[in-house]
Parts: structure tokens; C-alpha cells; sequence
């Protein structure tokens, strides 16, 4: 009799499964660069430059001077590390000015950096303990995992649809028992979702919460940076500051570093900061990352560089649809449905060795049917890159009969 793990069983069900993941090596964080394959400790043998159409490097930041200087400048006169909790010795100047910065420009009273994105969604939801949290059915890992940790009860409700978010809740409210009467309520959605490219209706999303006295929570991971004319996301396109309890996001897309934070009023920073655990547990986030992430967001404020994200997209877009592919969501993130599961990773192929990486998304990740190339522009990709994509895409699709 054992009691062990039969891990090489579990990686050859998902090697059967389609499943098995395997790490490359990339020379650099930019939208072109080598890969090469795992070296196992070895030296990297890097192939030919590809141009990298599937990084969440929205702007092109980080490899970005402006960035990597502040980011040296912290390491030096900083450190390199924060040394402990920021509840310790971890909280620096570095820190504090970065949490002003996302506090201003996501019109909140004060912001809170967590160690990642991840933490930030699960430290969060697991120190409010809600007694019930309805969440959109295609929310991030790291909400649905917050929920398992946190919530007593979460009900999803389908995707993008405030309509049947309101019947849950109308369908809790009046369950003919007192279930429903004083509970805690939180609703959480992302308003950016990074397979579908859509958006979250966060107008109707909130009216609906304010029925039943509930909290919205919105995560803006693949927003921050990019919306509104200050920076802050979709809630501040849409003017909602004032009516999204809690605003959380990360640092390790457009603002090119690592982390991720939550904006509130005073009273949920400062509750936060004694009750979340992945925040009173965990070494605060590095320096050099703080100050990176502040200049990234200044460059995201104070110039145009969103809008050339915004150019490319639309020519990409533009593009693709004109060949015949049909191109999900409306944002930055484009998702090019295939269907077939094989299809799709042999179109990633394809494009692969023409020199563009974008990738596969298959089931379990999508549901089945729905395969697809996501294809994620930089603003830093110049139009020969961008020709470059285009061309590979009729050549592979039509290799493959995508087209």
C-alpha cells in the first residue's frame, strides 16, 4: 500500500489530454525577440527573432529606458528587496508613492500594493468574507479562487449578463426563508476578460447591485493603463469610481513590472492592510517594482502611448476580418476563433514558424468548439510587424484551411 503521489501519471494523462504545458526560453520581455527551447540548466540556444504577438505588455514598457532607470535607481538607493512585511520594515517611500499615484488616478481615496495581482484577489475577497459573492462565470483563476477561500457561498451568473446577475440576486433575496436578510453581498467581475477580449457592462452590473445594497468589486488587470484619459481602467471610462467599492488590478501587464493592488476609500485600504493575509503574511512588493510600475503609469498618464496600442489594434482588426476570420470582443485582446481544437494549435504552429508567436487557447481554457488564436498587439510593434502578422495569418489560415 503507498500514500504517495503518482505524479508521472498525473503528466501523462496530461500529455494524452493535450494539456501538457512546457516552459521556453525567452531572450527578452519586447515584441520581438528569440526563444529557445527548455535548456535544462544548460546554456540557451536561441533561434531567429519572432515577432511576439502574445504578451500582456500592453505598451511595450518593459524593456522600456524610462522604466529600467527608475527601476535601477530603487534598486540602488532602495534595495533590491523589501526585506520583510511592509507591516515590518518592508514599507518604503517607493511603495507610498506608487499607491498615491494609483489612488489618483483611479479616483479613489488610497490603493494598496500587493505582491501580485493574484494575492490582491484573494487576500481581498478572503478578508471582506462575504456571506455570498456572484461572480461572472468567466472571472480570472485568482477570483475563483478567492472565492474558495473566502466566500461561504458563491453563485455565478452568466457571463456579461447583469439581467441574470439581478434574477440571482432577486432569486436569493427571496428564497422564502430568512437566508438572504442581512447577508454580506459582493458582486465581482472583471471588466476586461483576456480570452474574449469583451467588456464587462459595469453601468448595469452596478445598477443591479444597488437593489440589494451589494458591494461591487471590479478587477481591471488587463484595463489599467489603458482606459479612460487618466489611465485608470474601464470604471473610469465609464465614470463609475464612485459606485465600484473595490478597484484591483496589476502591475505585471501594461505597467510592465510585477504586483498588483487594490483602490478603495481609507476604511477598506486600511482594514486590508490588518486583514488580508496574502498582504500581512507576505514580503512587501520589491522596490525596484514599486518604482518601475510608477513610471510606467506616468507614461500611461502623460502620454500617447495607449493610442498607438489603440492604432495597431484597429489595423489588426481590421485585417484579420478583412481575410475572413472572425475576431472576438472589443478591446486590444483579439481573439481569432478557430473552433477545432487541433486546428487552432496547428494554426499557432504555423504562425510560429513564419515568426510570430501567438498562441492556442483550447478547452478546458475556453469552452469546446471556441479554439482560438489570441492575439495581443504591443504599442510598440511598428507596421512592418504588423504586416508581418497579417501576412503569416493568410498564409497559415489558408494552409490550414481556416480560411
Amino acid at each position: 500500500m503507498t500514500h504517495g503521489f503518482d505524479l508521472d501519471g498525473r503528466l501523462d494523462q496530461r500529455e494524452e489530454r493535450g494539456l501538457r504545458r512546457h516552459l521556453d526560453v525567452a531572450e527578452s520581455v519586447a515584441a520581438r525577440t528569440r526563444f529557445a527551447d527548455d535548456p535544462k540548466g544548460d546554456p540557451a540556444d536561441f533561434g531567429e527573432e519572432a515577432v511576439v504577438f502574445a504578451s500582456n505588455n500592453y505598451l511595450g514598457l518593459a524593456d522600456d529606458g524610462r522604466v529600467q532607470q527608475v527601476s535601477e535607481l530603487a534598486a540602488r538607493t532602495v534595495g533590491t528587496g523589501a526585506g520583510a512585511s511592509r507591516l515590518v520594515t518592508g514599507d518604503t517611500h517607493v511603495h507610498r508613492a506608487l499607491e498615491r499615484d494609483l489612488a489618483d488616478c483611479k479616483g479613489a481615496e488610497r490603493a494598496l500594493a500587493f505582491s501580485s495581482g493574484y494575492a490582491a484577489n484573494v487576500g481581498t475577497i478572503d478578508a471582506l468574507a462575504p456571506d455570498v459573492v456572484f461572480s461572472d462565470e468567466l472571472n480570472h483563476a485568482s477570483i475563483i479562487d478567492g472565492c474558495r477561500v473566502g466566500a461561504a457561498e458563491t453563485v455565478v451568473y452568466d457571463h456579461c449578463d447583469a439581467d441574470d446577475l439581478r434574477a440571482e440576486m432577486r432569486a436569493r433575496a427571496d428564497g422564502g426563508t430568512d437566508e438572504g436578510d442581512g447577508e454580506r453581498w459582493l458582486v465581482v467581475t472583471d471588466s476586461v476578460f483576456s480570452m474574449d477580449g469583451d467588456v464587462a457592462p459595469l453601468s448595469a452590473v452596478c445598477d443591479a447591485a444597488d437593489e440589494f445594497g451589494a458591494w461591487v468589486m471590479v478587477d481591471e488587470a488587463h484595463a489599467t493603463g489603458l482606459f479612460g484619459d487618466d489611465g485608470g481602467g474601464v470604471v473610469q471610462r465609464e465614470g463609475l469610481s464612485d459606485r465600484v467599492d473595490v478597484q484591483l488590478g496589476t502591475l505585471s501587464k501594461a505597467l510592465a513590472s510585477q504586483g498588483g493592488y487594490v483602490a478603495g476609500d481609507e476604511a477598506l485600504v486600511e482594514y486590508l492592510l490588518n486583514a488580508a493575509r496574502s498582504f500581512v503574511f507576505s514580503t512587501g512588493l520589491s522596490p525596484p517594482n514599486a518604482a518601475a510600475a510608477s513610471e510606467a503609469l506616468r507614461i500611461a498618464r502623460e502620454t500617447d502611448r495607449a493610442d498607438d496600442l489603440w492604432d495597431t489594434v484597429a489595423t489588426l482588426r481590421d485585417g484579420l476580418e478583412g481575410m475572413g476570420y472572425e475576431v472576438l470582443g472589443e478591446t486590444h485582446i483579439l481573439p481569432v476563433l478557430v473552433g477545432d481544437r487541433g486546428d487552432a494549435v496547428e494554426l499557432a504552429d504555423r504562425l510560429e514558424a513564419r515568426g510570430v508567436v501567438a498562441p492556442a487557447i483550447r478547452p478546458p481554457t475556453v469552452p469546446e468548439g471556441t479554439s482560438r488564436i489570441r492575439v495581443a498587439p504591443m504599442a510598440t510593434h511598428t507596421a512592418d510587424d504588423v504586416a508581418r502578422c497579417l501576412d503569416a495569418f493568410r498564409e497559415a489560415g489558408e494552409e490550414v484551411g481556416a480560411l
